[in-house]
């Protein structure tokens, strides 16, 4: 391609309104422009890299075993509504009625689609197993739509469902795909983790996130630095110490105006670690008192899971006084509450909670003091914590989610009655998996991985370019005569080259390619009469002088060791 008469611009200032690195570089490149709040058109440059890690997808999707299909976004809202699904995603789904009142949706998932079109050949355990997939927009109406690609209301998911007569032969196409996504981040040149996550409204027995890791992440990944452990914060557990302390006699004492742990702890004189706190939360209309460790942060997607819930929220006044609570002094001690307690208060000793009693605390607390309901995980682990694997210590980095795996069992095959005839004749469930990836996001992460002040450094896999010709002198004939016949001959060994064949400033033909993160710089200039040009690598800081007989040559050697 020749920049001249083609579509191409960069800016020279940051973006105004991106709050990310590559949501930044993506728009002064020229390859995205922002329409409204996380909607994005996708020009020349964005798209030509975006197919490029689709072609990435489809490849290996084809290679291991999947067939690609094209469900439509338009969706009747009946078909959410089977699965209950509708308010499970909430305010996040698109809605609007046809021209004969339909209630209609945007998809936000496909997974009823599938489950439906599997219908349509699913007879005999003979039509099993099989993987379908598509690579389709999807639209979900985030609250704070933000980092540019990250999260955003339209975008491409590669979405991916298998269909098998049991669970042993699920876990046979789980890891299938699971494989196929490894060898698809590793070609995209991701540096990324495999975390254990939430099932969250997806369902099913296991969800495993695949997690770039980047400063901006908006996940925290919990690892640990003596194994191979990696789990989502919303998962994640730790190894619980015993406390080897002789249990003493529990003791009311005066805590006046110490309301906080941190109040509690000043004023009795103990470490926050030694303290148990209430959270009065409001679960179905009813109040549930969860108690963990004072120093600890209450863990929200444990107990949604806990209960089958989406959401917990704070009980109110009104929910507060159907009970003896006292917020500020609530503690589990003769509480006239549902009680929760976190897995590690059964381990502690000689612990403070509230007494429920204003200005009152109990110290030299154990658990055969209180009475309480279930215990259950439902704090978040912190960094320090012991590994529950192996006994080393945990530590966190933050993750952008680019691809997740789930083991869907038969959740949606029963609601939708996807059912199959054993060899017996005797009717079964289908069971199903789900396979995601967030294809711009692969983009996105792949730009705040690899960049530096001048621009993005893309992998040569994805780059919109793999070679960029810059011309010195685009008046001098004998450098456009030969720029031009390189740009060709490339062109014909299967080399993707653009040509900056602008009338512009060497320096600011220099500062555009480094921005849009062209692997290969190739400059023509006054060197040409020696028989020379000068080659640069985007990841490099130095040039070399290297002779026009043999420069093809060295650009396929590159390429050849970095795709």
């Amino acid at each position: 391609m020749k920049l001249k008469g083609s579509y191409f611009y960069t800016l020279r200032e940051d973006a105004k309104d991106e709050d990310s690195k590559s949501g930044n570089l993506l728009v002064r490149s020229g390859m995205i422009k922002k329409t409204s709040a996380g909607v994005y058109m996708f020009l020349p440059l964005g798209l030509k890299t975006l197919d490029k890690i689709r072609a990435i997808v489809k490849e290996e999707m084809d290679n291991a075993g999947a067939q690609e299909l094209l469900m439509p976004s338009l969706i009747p809202q009946e078909v959410y509504e089977t699965c209950g699904r509708v308010e499970a995603f909430g305010n996040s789904m698109f809605h609007l009625n046809d021209r004969s009142n339909h209630p209609m949706c945007l998809g936000p998932t496909h997974e009823e689609l599938f489950t439906i079109a599997a219908k349509s050949m699913v007879n005999s355990y003979k039509d099993l197993p099989f993987t379908i997939y598509q690579q389709a927009d999807k639209f979900r109406d985030e609250a704070r739509p933000r980092y540019g690609l990250i999260r955003v209301k339209e975008f491409i998911m590669k979405d991916a469902y298998s269909f098998d007569r049991n669970e042993e032969s699920l876990n046979e196409s789980y890891m299938k795909m699971f494989n196929a996504y490894k060898r698809i981040f590793d070609r995209c040149n991701i540096d990324y983790k495999i975390v254990k996550a939430d099932t969250g409204a997806m369902g099913g027995s296991l969800s495993e996130e695949f997690q770039a890791v980047t400063d901006i992440g908006e996940d925290i990944l919990v690892l640990c630095d003596s194994c191979d452990y990696a789990s989502n914060m919303e998962v994640s557990s730790f190894k619980i110490e015993e406390s080897n302390e002789t249990e003493l006699e529990k003791e009311l004492v005066a805590t006046p105006h110490a309301e906080s742990i941190e109040e509690v702890s000043t004023f009795l004189n103990v470490d926050p670690k030694k303290t148990v706190k209430a959270l009065l939360m409001n679960v179905k209309d009813e109040l549930v008192v969860f108690f963990i460790r004072g120093d600890r942060e209450f863990n929200d997607s444990k107990a949604c899971k806990l209960f089958g819930v989406n959401e917990i929220n704070f009980a109110n006044d009104e929910l507060i006084a159907t009970s003896n609570a006292v917020p500020g002094f609530t503690g589990p001690i003769d509480l006239h509450a549902k009680v929760v307690i976190d897995t590690e208060v059964l381990s502690m000793k000689n612990f403070v909670v509230g007494a429920n009693k204003e200005g009152y605390h109990y110290k030299n607390v154990n658990v055969k003091d209180i009475k309480y309901d279930q215990v259950a995980d439902i704090s978040c682990v912190v960094e320090g914590d012991t590994c529950p694997v192996c006994g080393g210590k945990l530590y966190f980095k933050k993750g952008i989610e680019i691809g997740n795996t789930f083991k869907l069992g038969t959740k949606y095959a029963e609601k939708l009655g996807l059912t199959y005839l054993d060899e017996e004749n005797k009717e079964q469930v289908v069971t199903m998996g789900c396979y995601g990836i967030g294809v711009g996001r692969v983009l996105a992460a792949a730009v705040e991985q690899h960049n530096d002040e001048n621009g993005m450094i893309l992998p040569m896999s994805i780059a919109p370019y793999q070679v960029c010709i810059v011309a010195i002198n685009t008046k001098d004939e004998e450098i456009m005569n030969y720029a031009n016949s390189l740009h060709d001959e490339l062109i014909q060994n299967g080399v993707e080259v653009l040509l900056d064949d602008r009338d512009e400033r060497p320096g600011v033909k220099f500062k555009d390619m480094d921005l849009i993160g062209i692997p290969i710089r190739i400059t023509v200039g006054k060197k040409l009469a020696e028989g020379k040009v000068e080659l640069k690598l985007r990841t490099e800081s130095e040039a070399t002088d290297v002779e026009t007989s043999n420069i093809i040559n060295i650009i396929k050697d590159i390429i050849k060791k970095e795709v």
